[in-house]
């Protein structure tokens, strides 16, 4: 009879995602997600294969749960311009106040960019996203042209932010992107 698992897959990937997110992706090796989980080496190896496995698992999840957030929020907000800036705003949360955990978490977006199936995922969510930033100017002329737009403005803030860093990102974000519209005039 094969042994009960310790920790559940979700669980198991939430601890390896923690310590990318923590430490970098190249952290997570596994002698240290054993040391994080007390799991022996050997568990890991059989749950896994390689290491390149479980970090594209876990980066999976990491997509599976902004997928979700994503789907959430875009239920959430209302069809308005407003409500584009409320879910990209509610987006930008996860990134913290810290411009140097921000910058460590692109190390993150290297490996999404590296691995095909983790790049597709990436792909997959800029359309989801599109479209539901689309939703909210539904009566424009263009409205998947101003979210592409906006999108990119709103990536291009969080950059401009990492190097500034004055203030909480969400504020920050909020305000580049009601120039952003001001400027279109949606």
């Amino acid at each position: 009879m094969p042994r009960r698992r310790t920790f559940s897959d979700e669980q198991l990937l939430a601890m390896v995602l923690a310590l990318i997110q923590a430490e970098g992706p190249d952290a997570a090796t596994f002698a240290a997600v054993a040391k994080a989980s007390g799991l022996s080496g050997s568990t890991l190896v059989q749950r896994f294969a390689t290491k390149a496995a479980m970090l594209r698992s876990a980066l999976l999840y990491a997509w599976d749960r902004l997928d979700a957030e994503t789907a959430r929020l875009a239920e959430t907000v209302p069809k308005t311009p407003d409500g584009a800036i409320a879910l990209l705003v509610g987006l930008s949360q996860d990134y913290g106040d810290n411009a140097a955990a921000y910058g460590e978490g692109l190390l993150v977006l290297r490996e999404d960019f590296r691995d095909p199936v983790l790049r597709a995922r990436g792909a997959a969510w800029g359309t989801a996203l599109t479209a539901a930033i689309a939703r909210c100017f539904g009566s424009a002329t263009a409205p998947e042209t101003i979210a592409r737009l906006m999108l990119s403005q709103w990536q291009g803030s969080l950059i401009w932010w990492g190097f500034g860093a004055e203030g909480p990102v969400a504020v920050y974000v909020e305000t580049e992107l009601r120039c952003f519209l001001a400027a279109i005039k949606p």
